[in-house]
């Protein structure tokens, strides 16, 4: 068991999957020499070489618009979008193409690929701020993924490059530096499984990717200060969405708190909301709250940032105003 950061848990499953299989191949912006934006893909170029570690225009509809025709004719490629926000100049491949190859056809194609993205902020100002994972988890046909831990960045992103349908697999920015066990033997884990990270009994947290650790810290700290236990659940899959842990875990706390980053309303937290009242509505004890970013374009100031943005000690004042 090895403790490596995100950003090489990343880059150890990219490799053993080109190794594994040489239909894989890598595509995107400086991917190659300079081993993309956050240097993930560093030194793929010098093992694989330019046919499958490929650099393209800077032109995010080309990026995907060439994956897409290149999975449907039988390679596997990952292509990588420099931010979540350029992924908007992507969405017509990957809406209307790629979520829809395997049901307009019936069944006679299917589009295998993975398109990597970030989401992530510090001082990028509003249009490079941006988290829209709920815009893909919205559609039909794709698999989105959006891993907190190593380990799961690394299972998921080798189960994702295997998986016959598209993935938009997202990693977040202040992630790359985090550290954590992952066995030193190849696994794989399994797409749509929600777990939980850390049991408690007197509320039910769910988060993903950085609110993940910002909802452990908390945890911790509620349980030190406090008294109270969190039971913090993971989503690293947002769709398909697993919702069985999260219903289970609120059917013995009775209450819960569902912490993103994104901007309140028409999230994946008013989903979640929506699906625990439906499915559970008989064991609520307190109204569900929702932490999640301010309805503002993110300013740039550090400061303006910071008070925009959610964080553990949000979800603490979350959490004690369902429990008391």
């Amino acid at each position: 068991m090895a403790e490596i950061t995100y950003r090489e848990a990343v880059r150890r499953a990219l490799v053993e999957e080109m190794r594994r299989d040489e239909r894989v191949f890598i595509m995107g912006e400086e991917v190659g020499v300079w081993g993309g934006t956050y240097a993930v893909t560093r030194g793929l170029l010098d093992e694989f070489g330019e046919k499958r570690v490929r650099d393209t225009p800077i032109s995010e509809l080309v990026i995907a618009g060439a994956a897409v025709g290149a999975a449907m004719n039988g390679l596997r490629p990952v292509a990588e979008i420099m931010t979540v926000n350029f992924a908007l100049l992507s969405l017509d491949a990957i809406v209307n193409h790629a979520a829809k190859v395997r049901y307009m056809f019936g069944g006679q194609f299917n589009c295998p690929m993975v398109l990597r993205t970030t989401a992530g902020w510090g001082q990028l100002s509003a249009t490079h701020s941006q988290t829209f994972e709920n815009y893909f988890a919205h559609v039909p046909g794709l698999k989105v993924i959006m891993p907190g831990t190593p380990k799961d960045a690394y299972g998921l992103l080798k189960s994702a490059i295997r998986d016959p349908d598209p993935v938009v697999f997202i990693e977040h920015t202040h992630l790359y530096r985090v550290r954590g066990e992952v066995p030193d033997e190849e696994f794989t884990l399994p797409i749509g499984r929600s777990e939980v990270k850390r049991p408690g009994r007197d509320v039910t947290v769910v988060a993903y990717s950085r609110m993940l650790h910002e909802a452990l810290q908390a945890a911790d700290e509620l349980a030190e200060e406090e008294g109270i236990e969190c039971e913090v659940v993971d989503i690293p899959t947002l769709r398909p969405l697993d919702l069985e842990p999260i219903i289970r875990s609120f059917q013995r706390t009775y209450r819960a708190v569902l912490a993103t980053e994104q901007w309140l309303g028409y999230g994946l937290d008013a989903e979640i909301a929506a699906q625990i009242y439906e499915h559970a509505f008989d064991y609520l004890d307190a109204p569900i709250r929702r932490v999640t970013a301010r309805p503002v374009p993110l300013p740039y100031s550090r400061d303006l940032e910071r008070l925009a943005l959610p964080g553990k000690d949000e979800i603490k004042q979350a959490v004690l105003e369902v429990v008391r």
